[in-house]
C-alpha cells in the first residue's frame, strides 16, 4: 500500500529546505509572504512565460530562486479566491502535492492574495494532499526505477492558526483514513482479498470501537437467505455477511444504515463475462468497500450517531455446482426470483442483505452502494454515479453531499412502467428486465426488498473503479462513497 505522508502544521515563515509550494489567485497574484519568496522575481516571469494565469489547481514548478536555502519553488492557482469552498481546498491540496513530484520535505504556503484560509479550509487543503499521495504499489519490487523507498514525505503547511488547523484536520484525517482502507479493499488482487480475507479487515474495525459481527453460511441458512447463497454455491470460498455497528449516538436513537454489494470477484457464473476486461471484476465489491471505509472513518472521528454497515460477501463462479439460469430461489423475504442471468447476481446478494438490515435494525433509512450494472455507466459515463431513491428527502440530501465533496450523483427514475419489466411467468419476479433501461429495473429489483423504509441505491459502477483521475485520486479504486456518506451523515444525522 502507499505510505501516508506526515502532516505538520506551523506559522507562516520562510522555509529552509526541500520544496516549497505558493499559492496564486486567479491573475497569478501572490500574497506577501509568498511574493517575498519570489524576490528575485523568477516566478513572476515564469508565470508570464508558461500562462499561468492562476486558474483553479493548475500548477507551475521551477528550480528555487538564487541564493535561497529550499531546493525547488512551485505554485498552485486557487482561481477566484471569493469562491473557494472545502472541495476546492482539497483539489488544491492535491495539486500542491503533485507539484512537489516526489520530494521528501514540502511546504505549502497556505495564504492567498484576497483570502485568508480558516483552519477548516487549512484542513481540507491537508485532505487533498493525503488523497493525491495515495499510491498502490505494494506488488511492486522495484520502485522509482529501482531505488528504494525514501519513506513517508514530511508535508508542512504554513498557516495563520496551525492549532486550530490540527484540531479540524483530526476529523478529515479520518475521513483520508476511511478512503484509503476502501481504495486498498478495491485494489487488492482477488487471489489474496476473498470473503473471509475482507471480513477479517473489517474485524480490524474493532479497534476504533466498531462492533463487527461475521454471520456464516449456517447462520444465513438459518435465516433462508437463498437469494444471496444462490450467488454463493459455486465458489469454494464461503459467503458471509458483515455486520458493523458504530453506536456513537443516543441510546434510544434509530440507526441509519449502509449496505454494501461485496462479490470480491465476478465472473459472471454461468453467464460468464467475456475474457476481455474481466481482471477489474476484482472490484466488484466497490459498495462493500466503501460501507467499511465509511465505519472506519465514522468511528475515528467519534460521529455522534448510531450506523450500521452491512455487506454481503461472495464470490460468483461457475463450477458444476453453480447456479443456472433459469433457477428459482426463494429470498429471505419469502419473495422468489427466477434467475434469468446468473451475471445480474450483485442485486441477488443485496437482496437478503436489505431485507435483513430492515427486519433487524428498523432504521431511519437505507442506502446501499453496488457497481451495480453497466448500463449505469452506459447513461452517465465516469462522471455521476446513479441515484435511485423512493424519498425525496433523503435523494436531496445525498444530491447536495455529492455536490459539497464532489462526489456527484444524478438521480434517476423509478416508476411502476418499469417495475412490470422484471415480473416473472414463473416466479414472484425474475432478476433481469432484459437490455432496455438495465440500472433502472435493477433499482426496480432492489426496491422490492425496502418495504416502506426510506432507501437509495447508488449504482457506482463507473465512479468506484477506472473513473477518471483528479487531483485526489491517481487510484484504479477510488474509494468513492466514503466522503460523500460522511458527508450525508454530518449534516442531517448527528447531534
Amino acid at each position: 500500500m502507499s505510505v501516508r505522508p506526515s502532516i505538520a502544521f506551523a506559522r507562516i515563515a520562510t522555509p529552509k529546505k526541500g520544496t516549497v509550494v505558493v499559492l496564486a489567485a486567479e491573475g497569478g497574484a501572490l500574497a506577501g509572504p509568498a511574493a517575498a519568496l519570489d524576490a528575485g522575481g523568477q516566478l513572476a516571469r515564469a508565470f508570464s512565460v508558461a500562462d499561468f494565469s492562476g486558474k483553479l489547481a493548475a500548477s507551475l514548478e521551477l528550480l528555487a530562486p538564487h541564493g535561497a536555502a529550499f531546493d525547488r519553488l512551485a505554485a498552485v492557482g486557487v482561481g477566484k479566491p471569493d469562491a473557494l469552498d472545502a472541495r476546492a481546498w482539497s483539489r488544491i491540496g492535491g495539486a500542491a502535492f503533485a507539484a512537489a513530484r516526489k520530494a521528501q520535505e514540502i511546504a505549502i504556503l497556505a495564504d492567498v492574495e484576497g483570502a485568508q484560509p480558516s483552519p477548516a479550509d487549512v484542513a481540507a487543503l491537508a485532505l487533498g494532499v493525503c488523497l493525491n499521495a495515495y499510491a498502490f504499489d505494494k506488488y511492486k519490487t522495484k520502485k522509482d526505477n529501482g531505488k528504494a523507498a525514501a519513506g513517508p514525505a514530511r508535508v508542512t503547511i504554513l498557516c495563520a492558526n496551525p492549532a486550530a488547523a490540527k484540531r479540524a484536520f483530526a476529523t478529515a484525517q479520518a475521513v483520508a483514513d476511511g478512503v484509503v482502507l476502501a481504495r486498498d479493499l478495491v485494489n487488492e488482487p482477488a487471489n489474496v482479498l476473498g470473503t473471509l480475507e475482507f471480513a477479517a479487515k473489517a474485524r480490524e474495525l474493532e479497534a476504533l470501537g466498531v462492533k463487527v459481527e461475521i454471520l456464516t453460511e449456517k447462520e444465513m441458512r438459518k435465516l433462508r437467505m437463498g437469494a444471496l447463497l444462490g450467488v454463493a454455491q459455486g465458489s469454494i470460498r464461503p459467503p458471509r455477511l458483515l455486520v458493523m455497528r458504530w453506536d456513537g449516538g443516543k441510546a434510544k436513537d434509530r440507526p441509519v444504515v449502509f449496505v454494501g454489494k461485496g462479490v470480491v470477484f465476478d465472473t459472471g457464473g454461468i453467464s460468464i463475462k467475456p475474457a476481455g476486461g474481466m481482471e477489474d471484476m476484482k472490484g466488484d465489491m466497490g459498495g462493500a468497500a466503501a460501507v467499511t471505509g465509511l465505519m472506519h472513518a465514522l468511528a475515528a472521528r467519534k460521529a455522534k450517531a448510531n450506523v450500521v454497515g452491512i455487506v454481503g460477501l461472495v464470490e460468483n463462479m461457475p463450477d458444476g455446482n453453480a447456479q443456472r439460469p433459469g433457477d428459482i430461489v426463494t429470498s429471505m423475504s419469502g419473495q422468489t426470483i427466477e434467475v434469468i442471468n446468473t451475471d445480474a447476481e450483485g442485486r441477488l446478494v443485496l437482496a437478503d442483505a436489505l431485507w435483513y438490515a430492515n427486519e433487524r435494525f428498523a432504521p431511519r433509512f437505507m442506502v446501499n452502494l453496488a457497481t451495480l450494472t453497466g448500463a449505469i455507466m452506459v447513461a452517465l459515463g465516469a462522471e455521476h454515479a446513479g441515484l435511485f431513491s423512493n424519498d425525496d428527502e433523503l435523494a436531496e440530501r445525498l444530491l447536495a453531499a455529492g455536490r459539497e465533496t464532489g462526489e456527484k450523483l444524478w438521480r434517476m427514475p423509478l416508476g411502476p412502467e418499469y417495475d412490470k419489466m422484471i415480473d416473472s411467468k414463473n416466479a414472484d419476479m425474475k432478476n433481469t428486465g432484459g437490455r432496455y433501461a438495465g440500472s433502472i429495473t435493477a433499482a426496480q429489483f432492489l426496491q422490492r426488498f425496502v418495504k416502506d423504509t426510506p432507501w437509495a441505491h447508488l449504482d457506482i459502477a463507473g465512479t468506484a473503479m477506472g473513473s477518471p483521475s483528479s487531483e485526489i485520486n491517481q487510484s484504479w479504486g477510488s474509494g468513492f462513497g466514503v466522503r460523500l456518506l460522511d458527508r450525508l451523515v454530518s449534516d442531517h444525522y448527528e447531534g
